[in-house]
Protein backbone atom coordinates (compact mmCIF):
# COMPACT_ATOMS: atom_id res chain seq x y z
CA UNK A 1 0.00 0.00 0.00
CA UNK A 2 1.32 3.24 -1.10
CA UNK A 3 0.67 7.09 -0.39
CA UNK A 4 0.00 7.53 -4.10
CA UNK A 5 -2.53 4.85 -4.38
CA UNK A 6 -4.84 7.17 -2.51
CA UNK A 7 -7.10 10.21 -4.34
CA UNK A 8 -8.15 11.14 -0.91
CA UNK A 9 -6.27 12.28 1.38
CA UNK A 10 -7.47 13.66 5.06
CA UNK A 11 -4.58 15.78 6.81
CA UNK A 12 -4.61 15.23 10.76
CA UNK A 13 -1.78 16.49 13.33
CA UNK A 14 -1.33 13.90 16.56
CA UNK A 15 -2.87 16.02 19.51
CA UNK A 16 -1.46 15.69 23.53
CA UNK A 17 -4.60 13.92 24.08
CA UNK A 18 -3.85 11.12 21.85
CA UNK A 19 -0.42 9.78 22.76
CA UNK A 20 -0.53 6.85 25.52
CA UNK A 21 1.80 5.93 28.33
CA UNK A 22 4.39 4.70 25.81
CA UNK A 23 4.38 8.04 24.33
CA UNK A 24 2.81 7.24 20.66
CA UNK A 25 -0.61 7.58 19.43
CA UNK A 26 -2.68 4.61 21.52
CA UNK A 27 -3.94 2.13 18.92
CA UNK A 28 -7.74 3.03 19.24
CA UNK A 29 -7.16 6.72 18.34
CA UNK A 30 -5.88 5.60 14.57
CA UNK A 31 -10.05 4.57 14.00
CA UNK A 32 -11.22 7.55 14.55
CA UNK A 33 -8.75 9.12 12.62
CA UNK A 34 -9.82 6.43 9.52
CA UNK A 35 -13.57 7.81 10.58
CA UNK A 36 -12.80 11.45 10.12
CA UNK A 37 -11.03 10.39 6.77
CA UNK A 38 -14.22 9.19 5.82
CA UNK A 39 -15.64 11.58 6.24
CA UNK A 40 -13.69 14.19 4.41
CA UNK A 41 -14.00 11.32 1.86
CA UNK A 42 -17.86 11.90 1.13
CA UNK A 43 -17.15 15.89 1.21
CA UNK A 44 -14.35 15.14 -2.64
CA UNK A 45 -17.48 13.36 -3.28
CA UNK A 46 -19.49 16.33 -3.16
CA UNK A 47 -21.99 14.48 -1.21
CA UNK A 48 -23.52 16.05 2.39
CA UNK A 49 -23.80 12.41 3.81
CA UNK A 50 -27.13 13.32 5.84
CA UNK A 51 -29.11 14.69 3.25
CA UNK A 52 -27.14 11.74 0.67
CA UNK A 53 -28.89 8.94 2.66
CA UNK A 54 -32.12 10.53 2.55
CA UNK A 55 -31.98 10.92 -0.89
CA UNK A 56 -31.17 7.49 -1.70
CA UNK A 57 -33.65 6.14 1.16
CA UNK A 58 -31.20 4.03 3.19
CA UNK A 59 -27.90 4.43 4.88
CA UNK A 60 -24.41 2.98 5.41
CA UNK A 61 -24.00 0.54 8.54
CA UNK A 62 -20.26 -0.88 10.02
CA UNK A 63 -19.79 -4.30 9.63
CA UNK A 64 -15.63 -4.61 9.98
CA UNK A 65 -13.24 -2.67 10.96
CA UNK A 66 -9.64 -3.78 10.77
CA UNK A 67 -6.59 -2.05 11.70
CA UNK A 68 -2.81 -3.61 10.58
CA UNK A 69 -0.51 -1.45 12.74
CA UNK A 70 3.22 -1.21 11.20
CA UNK A 71 4.63 1.93 12.86
CA UNK A 72 4.10 4.42 15.46
CA UNK A 73 2.88 7.47 15.05
CA UNK A 74 4.34 10.48 18.21
CA UNK A 75 3.39 13.71 19.32
CA UNK A 76 2.80 16.40 16.94
CA UNK A 77 3.28 14.46 13.62
CA UNK A 78 1.53 15.37 10.34
CA UNK A 79 -0.49 12.40 9.11
CA UNK A 80 -1.96 11.90 6.02
CA UNK A 81 -5.13 9.28 6.04
CA UNK A 82 -6.15 7.69 2.65
CA UNK A 83 -9.61 6.08 2.27
CA UNK A 84 -10.15 4.49 -1.39
CA UNK A 85 -13.27 2.71 -2.52
CA UNK A 86 -11.89 -1.02 -2.85
CA UNK A 87 -15.12 -2.44 -4.09
CA UNK A 88 -18.72 -1.60 -4.90
CA UNK A 89 -20.88 -5.39 -3.99
CA UNK A 90 -24.38 -6.27 -4.42
CA UNK A 91 -24.97 -4.19 -1.24
CA UNK A 92 -21.49 -3.64 0.48
CA UNK A 93 -18.42 -1.34 0.18
CA UNK A 94 -15.12 -2.10 1.05
CA UNK A 95 -12.73 0.57 1.63
CA UNK A 96 -8.67 0.50 2.31
CA UNK A 97 -7.35 2.95 4.72
CA UNK A 98 -3.38 4.32 4.73
CA UNK A 99 -2.12 6.51 7.35
CA UNK A 100 0.77 8.21 6.49
CA UNK A 101 3.89 9.99 7.57
CA UNK A 102 5.06 11.43 5.07
CA UNK A 103 5.50 8.22 2.32
CA UNK A 104 6.07 5.94 5.37
CA UNK A 105 2.73 3.40 6.17
CA UNK A 106 2.34 3.28 9.53
CA UNK A 107 -1.01 1.42 9.86
CA UNK A 108 -3.05 0.16 7.24
CA UNK A 109 -7.26 -0.79 7.42
CA UNK A 110 -10.03 -1.81 5.63
CA UNK A 111 -13.85 -0.85 6.12
CA UNK A 112 -16.48 -2.82 5.10
CA UNK A 113 -20.24 -1.15 4.98
CA UNK A 114 -23.21 -2.47 4.40
CA UNK A 115 -25.65 -0.36 2.89
CA UNK A 116 -29.39 -1.21 4.45
CA UNK A 117 -33.01 -0.02 5.64
CA UNK A 118 -32.61 2.53 8.15
CA UNK A 119 -35.27 1.08 10.16
CA UNK A 120 -35.39 -2.64 9.75
CA UNK A 121 -31.72 -2.64 9.25
CA UNK A 122 -31.85 -4.63 6.52
CA UNK A 123 -29.59 -4.68 3.53
CA UNK A 124 -30.78 -3.06 0.11
CA UNK A 125 -29.23 -3.41 -2.94
CA UNK A 126 -26.22 0.07 -3.54
CA UNK A 127 -28.00 2.46 -5.42
CA UNK A 128 -27.22 3.04 -9.27
CA UNK A 129 -26.40 6.70 -8.53
CA UNK A 130 -24.08 5.95 -5.35
CA UNK A 131 -21.94 3.22 -7.29
CA UNK A 132 -21.23 5.61 -10.37
CA UNK A 133 -20.39 8.33 -8.15
CA UNK A 134 -17.78 5.79 -5.95
CA UNK A 135 -16.34 4.63 -9.32
CA UNK A 136 -16.21 8.10 -11.15
CA UNK A 137 -14.15 9.50 -8.14
CA UNK A 138 -12.01 6.51 -8.32
CA UNK A 139 -11.60 6.86 -11.94
CA UNK A 140 -10.47 10.48 -11.52
CA UNK A 141 -13.63 12.38 -12.69
CA UNK A 142 -15.25 15.76 -11.86
CA UNK A 143 -17.94 15.53 -8.85
CA UNK A 144 -19.40 18.74 -9.70
CA UNK A 145 -21.26 19.69 -13.15
CA UNK A 146 -20.70 23.86 -12.60
CA UNK A 147 -23.30 25.26 -15.36
CA UNK A 148 -23.20 28.90 -16.27
CA UNK A 149 -26.62 30.50 -17.22
CA UNK A 150 -28.78 33.65 -16.32
CA UNK A 151 -31.15 33.85 -13.21
CA UNK A 152 -33.85 32.62 -14.87
CA UNK A 153 -32.17 29.36 -15.45
CA UNK A 154 -30.64 28.88 -12.40
CA UNK A 155 -32.29 31.22 -10.05
CA UNK A 156 -34.33 28.73 -7.76
CA UNK A 157 -31.37 26.81 -6.53
CA UNK A 158 -28.86 29.86 -6.53
CA UNK A 159 -31.12 31.66 -4.66
CA UNK A 160 -31.56 28.81 -2.09
CA UNK A 161 -27.95 28.38 -1.37
CA UNK A 162 -27.68 31.61 -0.93
CA UNK A 163 -30.29 32.31 1.64
CA UNK A 164 -28.71 29.09 3.12
CA UNK A 165 -25.15 30.65 3.98
CA UNK A 166 -25.20 34.09 3.84
CA UNK A 167 -29.02 34.93 5.28
CA UNK A 168 -29.75 31.64 7.75
CA UNK A 169 -25.94 31.05 8.30
CA UNK A 170 -24.10 34.80 8.42
CA UNK A 171 -27.28 36.27 9.45
CA UNK A 172 -27.33 39.29 6.56
CA UNK A 173 -30.42 40.81 6.51
CA UNK A 174 -32.58 39.50 3.57
CA UNK A 175 -32.84 42.58 2.04
CA UNK A 176 -29.10 43.56 1.41
CA UNK A 177 -28.56 39.89 -0.15
CA UNK A 178 -31.12 40.42 -2.71
CA UNK A 179 -30.37 42.96 -5.35
CA UNK A 180 -31.64 44.08 -8.88
CA UNK A 181 -27.97 43.11 -10.43
CA UNK A 182 -29.39 39.35 -10.35
CA UNK A 183 -31.41 39.58 -13.39
CA UNK A 184 -28.16 40.81 -15.70
CA UNK A 185 -25.42 39.19 -14.08
CA UNK A 186 -24.34 35.78 -15.02
CA UNK A 187 -24.67 32.77 -12.57
CA UNK A 188 -22.66 29.55 -12.19
CA UNK A 189 -24.13 27.01 -9.96
CA UNK A 190 -22.65 23.50 -9.20
CA UNK A 191 -24.57 20.38 -9.21
CA UNK A 192 -23.09 17.22 -7.39
CA UNK A 193 -23.90 13.76 -9.30
CA UNK A 194 -27.02 13.07 -7.59
CA UNK A 195 -28.29 16.83 -8.47
CA UNK A 196 -28.11 18.77 -5.59
CA UNK A 197 -27.25 21.98 -5.90
CA UNK A 198 -23.79 22.73 -3.77
CA UNK A 199 -22.51 26.31 -4.24
CA UNK A 200 -23.06 29.49 -6.61
CA UNK A 201 -21.36 32.52 -7.87
CA UNK A 202 -22.33 35.58 -10.02
CA UNK A 203 -20.08 37.59 -12.78
CA UNK A 204 -21.24 40.93 -13.40
CA UNK A 205 -19.51 43.56 -15.45
CA UNK A 206 -17.75 46.37 -12.87
CA UNK A 207 -16.45 48.47 -15.45
CA UNK A 208 -15.63 47.63 -19.53
CA UNK A 209 -13.01 45.24 -19.61
CA UNK A 210 -12.86 44.11 -16.12
CA UNK A 211 -15.49 41.65 -14.19
CA UNK A 212 -16.44 41.46 -10.85
CA UNK A 213 -17.24 37.84 -9.20
CA UNK A 214 -19.74 38.16 -6.22
CA UNK A 215 -22.44 36.09 -4.12
CA UNK A 216 -19.75 33.15 -4.12
CA UNK A 217 -21.02 30.39 -1.42
CA UNK A 218 -20.66 26.67 -1.13
CA UNK A 219 -23.18 24.60 1.44
CA UNK A 220 -21.48 24.47 4.79
CA UNK A 221 -20.84 20.43 4.81
CA UNK A 222 -18.61 20.60 1.92
CA UNK A 223 -16.59 23.46 2.25
CA UNK A 224 -13.50 22.75 1.44
CA UNK A 225 -14.03 20.09 -0.94
CA UNK A 226 -13.13 22.09 -4.00
CA UNK A 227 -16.66 22.70 -4.95
CA UNK A 228 -16.25 26.84 -4.26
CA UNK A 229 -12.93 26.59 -7.07
CA UNK A 230 -15.09 24.84 -9.53
CA UNK A 231 -17.64 27.71 -9.26
CA UNK A 232 -15.00 30.24 -9.43
CA UNK A 233 -12.85 28.84 -12.58
CA UNK A 234 -16.24 28.60 -14.09
CA UNK A 235 -16.98 32.25 -13.61
CA UNK A 236 -13.64 33.17 -14.71
CA UNK A 237 -13.80 31.15 -18.09
CA UNK A 238 -17.28 33.00 -18.51
CA UNK A 239 -15.59 36.30 -18.01
CA UNK A 240 -12.63 35.73 -20.34
CA UNK A 241 -15.05 34.33 -22.72
CA UNK A 242 -16.80 37.71 -23.42
CA UNK A 243 -13.25 39.53 -23.07
CA UNK A 244 -12.66 41.21 -19.84
CA UNK A 245 -8.89 41.11 -19.09
CA UNK A 246 -9.46 41.36 -15.05
CA UNK A 247 -11.32 40.06 -12.51
CA UNK A 248 -12.29 41.99 -8.91
CA UNK A 249 -13.97 40.52 -5.84
CA UNK A 250 -14.86 41.43 -2.72
CA UNK A 251 -13.31 38.34 -0.08
CA UNK A 252 -14.71 37.93 3.09
CA UNK A 253 -11.67 37.70 5.47
CA UNK A 254 -12.23 33.93 6.08
CA UNK A 255 -12.04 33.53 3.09
CA UNK A 256 -8.90 35.48 1.73
CA UNK A 257 -6.89 32.64 1.71
CA UNK A 258 -8.79 30.75 -0.92
CA UNK A 259 -8.42 33.28 -3.37
CA UNK A 260 -5.40 33.52 -2.78
CA UNK A 261 -4.34 30.30 -3.70
CA UNK A 262 -6.46 30.87 -6.90
CA UNK A 263 -3.99 33.51 -7.87
CA UNK A 264 -6.10 36.66 -6.39
CA UNK A 265 -3.81 39.38 -4.73
CA UNK A 266 -5.60 41.83 -2.24
CA UNK A 267 -5.43 45.62 -3.30
CA UNK A 268 -6.14 48.39 -0.86
CA UNK A 269 -7.09 48.24 2.95
CA UNK A 270 -9.78 45.92 4.47
CA UNK A 271 -13.34 47.73 5.03
CA UNK A 272 -16.19 46.09 6.28
CA UNK A 273 -19.68 44.88 4.01
CA UNK A 274 -22.62 44.22 5.51
CA UNK A 275 -20.97 44.04 8.92
CA UNK A 276 -18.31 41.53 7.75
CA UNK A 277 -14.52 42.18 7.10
CA UNK A 278 -14.14 42.20 3.52
CA UNK A 279 -11.10 43.15 1.24
CA UNK A 280 -10.99 43.87 -2.39
CA UNK A 281 -8.99 40.97 -4.54
CA UNK A 282 -8.39 41.49 -8.15
CA UNK A 283 -6.35 38.95 -10.85
CA UNK A 284 -5.37 39.55 -14.48
CA UNK A 285 -7.27 37.12 -17.39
Amino acid sequence: MNRADFRFLERLRVRWAEVDMQKIVFNGHYLMYVDTAVAGYWRALALPYEETMQHLGGDLFVRKASLEYLGPAVYDDVLDIGIRCERVGTSSLLFQAGVFRAEQLLVGGELVYVFADPVARRPLPVPQELRQTLTGFESGESMVDVRVADWQALGVDAGAIRGEVFVQEQQIPADMEWDAADASCVHAVAYNRLGMAVGTGRLLEHVPGVAKIGRMAVRRALRGSRVGRAVLEALMQAARQRGDREVLLHAQMTAEPFYRRAGFQQRGPVFEEAGIAHVEMVRAL
